[in-house]
């Protein structure tokens, strides 16, 4: 395909290493503040990643010891986003960038050295799982811009935090702690080493039956947005899974009290 980073190449840096597809936010000076060349990136990276047969977990960073990312790149504003028509041309690549990163079948973790502020929050909360430092923080900051945060931005903060702390990070837009963000549930988990205990998150995830990650994904998805009833979307899973080599691999194994090979199975 085509090349997905555009002008965002050096600004995001990705590697694969067995299974495990690491996304870089590279701008450092600029604190990995995202632009709109990289907003525009995700959302053709992260097909391309999705479609790969060889990755199996996708991992967002900023560089080693961090920061995340300091958010929006505020000096396009003044040009970028110049006149009301820039502006929605430019949130509409926001959404669509984040938007790729939410809808990726493939899991995803956003490993947080340092601080996530304003865009880089957005990222990680794309994100189905985050680990920081006890050093982090994060914020979302578009009130001290005299911006209104975008609908599925806000939808996504709400579904993870709730509206009570939603309104106080979008009213305030204070810095939360680590500390608060693991109690509010805006992290998974806070560990003294973040990169340690992502690889260890990956491992296991890239171990587990892709069918089921997959399949868990999507139907979580449903069920945050209202939807209890079976429909041939998730029917369509539950036949990939009953029907495909990892389960036959899941249950062998599980006869013969080994554990499962579900790569080998897929072939």
């Amino acid at each position: 395909m085509d090349d997905p980073f555009g002008d965002a190449a050096g600004a995001l840096l990705v590697s694969t290493v067995d299974g495990v597809a690491t996304i870089t936010l590279n701008r450092p000076e600029r604190h990995n503040a995202i632009n709109l060349a990289m907003w525009l990136a995700f959302a053709r990276l992260m097909p391309s990643l999705a479609g790969d047969p060889g990755v199996d977990v996708i991992v967002f960073r900023g560089p080693a010891g961090g920061p995340f990312s300091a958010g929006a790149d505020i000096s396009e504003f003044t040009t970028l986003r110049r006149t009301p028509e820039d502006a929605q041309r430019y949130g509409d690549a926001v959404a669509a960038g984040e938007g790729a990163i939410l809808a990726c079948p493939t899991p995803t973790i956003a490993l947080v050295e340092g601080f996530a502020i304003g865009g880089g929050s957005q990222v990680a909360l794309a994100c189905d799982l985050r680990v920081c430092g006890p050093d982090s923080r994060f914020g979302i900051t578009p009130a001290k811009l005299g911006i209104v945060y975008g609908l599925q931005s806000t939808a996504r903060l709400t579904d993870v935090v709730g509206p009570a702390w939603a309104s106080y990070i979008l009213f305030t837009g204070n810095l939360v702690d680590a500390a608060t963000a693991l109690r509010i549930g805006l992290v998974h988990e806070v560990v003294a080493d973040p990169v340690a205990r992502t690889a260890e998150l990956t491992a296991t995830l890239a171990s587990r039956a892709r069918v089921s990650l997959r399949g868990a994904k999507a139907l979580i998805a449903k069920v945050s947005v209202g939807v209890r009833d079976e429909d041939a979307d998730v029917r369509a899973h539950y036949e990939a899974s009953l029907h495909g080599p990892e389960y036959a691999e899941g249950v062998e194994a599980f006869l013969a009290k080994r554990s499962p090979d579900f790569r080998a199975a897929r072939g």
